[in-house]
């Protein structure tokens, strides 16, 4: 029996056929599955010989009709899904860059019985000591890091990231060295700090704005990737100091 076929079996074990009266003469999961199968496949890139890098998010759009369909079961079929990518993964020798997710999006311009899938390969990403992504330490931050939707506050002197324990901002990508770079921070006090980024001697480099170096300095905006994780510099304005800052409220 094949993965389709055991997926399928799984799932009208679970809903009693519920998705075939759901889904008549609509999206069927079985077409979800070939779909996100073929996506993976599609997008895997060579890591070495044995082992082939793929998309670990995953966002199915459907019709305004399917979507409503879908909505009472689609816990239930994510997690047949990912189960059903994970064995497809382990047979193929793929590697995840971290937990595998699916969603099921509505999507207004699509007509009944027609889906697209959109993937996403997304490291998990953990910064060494967790108070340093607070809600406090990000507002006082003068330049942030976003990598895959998080902000990360850098301070001086910088940090180091990689995907080893002891980088300062680890990041789970198999094409990123366990020291792969440093992000350093120039303090200035009456201006913008300066902010360069630094190869520390990694196996796949790093691109800055998307050129090959081994050190570069860091505008508002610049994007430095490391392994198949990009990562965006943010220069957060100063706030003009106010009155009592000026020299006190006059009199």
């Amino acid at each position: 029996m094949g993965m389709l076929q055991r997926f399928e079996s799984r799932l009208e074990e679970l809903v009693a056929g519920t998705f075939a009266r759901a889904f008549r003469s609509a999206v069927q999961p079985v077409e979800v599955a070939a779909a996100l199968q073929r996506e993976v496949d599609n997008s895997a890139q060579i890591l070495s010989r044995d082992r082939r890098l793929v998309p670990n998010q995953f966002h199915v759009e459907l019709s305004p009709a399917d979507h409503e369909r879908l909505s009472p079961y689609s816990s239930t079929l994510a997690d047949e899904l990912v189960e059903m990518l994970r064995e497809h993964a382990h047979d193929q020798s793929y590697v995840f860059t971290g937990p595998v997710t699916i969603s099921f999006d509505e999507k207004p311009d699509l007509s009944t019985g027609r889906f697209r899938v959109r993937s996403a390969a997304l490291a998990k990403v953990t910064p060494a000591s967790e108070g340093a992504v607070s809600d406090t330490a990000v507002r006082r931050a003068r330049v942030l890091l976003e990598v895959n939707g998080m902000r990360h506050p850098l301070d001086p002197p910088g940090i180091v990231i990689g995907r080893g324990t002891d980088a300062d901002l680890r990041i789970n990508d198999p094409g990123v060295s366990r020291r792969h770079a440093e992000i350093r921070i120039y303090p200035a006090e009456t201006s913008t700090p300066q902010v360069s980024a630094v190869d520390l001697g990694s196996t796949n480099g790093m691109l800055v704005n998307g050129h090959k170096v081994a050190q570069a300095t860091l505008e508002d905006g610049a994007t430095v990737k490391i392994g198949n994780t990009t990562m965006t510099i943010r220069f957060v304005p100063s706030e003009p100091p106010g009155p009592a800052q000026e020299g006190g409220w006059g009199v």
